[in-house]
């Protein structure tokens, strides 16, 4: 078993930085190797596959081989949503904590990538809906 990294870790169970409870002084790699280790059976490739990332990049997280400070949100959340399908409990915040990043909520980037992403997912004449649907929301936004 890995050694648990202290970077982050507050003695006694205080609170960490923000007021957030850095999750039992996990970094990125502790954290998945005790969520896999919940998740009966689930391996490295398994994650990878299911949150959308490529295992030889999960692999060097987790081998601590390349950094996690800059793992892009959306990797953390997807990560969060594949153990929440798997049946084991954990948040978003222990995955941002890990990283030593305070939970964002969505910025306005986000929101408009993530509207863009669903967007093209959509055949032609649920796009031209959408965008007639979009366009009625903004005369009523006016409007009030």
């Amino acid at each position: 078993m890995l050694d648990r990294v202290t970077r982050n870790f507050q003695p006694s169970g205080d609170p960490g930085p923000g007021g957030d409870f850095a999750a039992e002084g996990e970094d990125l790699p502790a954290l998945l190797e005790r969520l896999l280790g919940e998740s009966q059976g689930r391996t490295q490739k398994d994650l990878a596959a299911e949150a959308g990332i490529s295992y030889p990049t999960l692999n060097a997280w987790m081998n601590r081989t390349r950094g996690t400070s800059r793992i892009d949100p959306e990797r953390l959340r997807a990560m969060v949503e594949v153990f929440r399908r798997w049946g084991v409990r954990t948040t978003p915040r222990e995955f941002f904590a890990s990283v030593g990043r305070p939970v964002p909520g969505p910025g306005r980037d986000e929101r408009e990538a993530q509207l863009l992403k669903l967007y093209r997912q959509l055949p032609e004449s649920r796009q031209r809906a959408l965008v007639k649907n979009a366009e009625a929301m903004l005369q009523l936004s006016r409007a009030n």
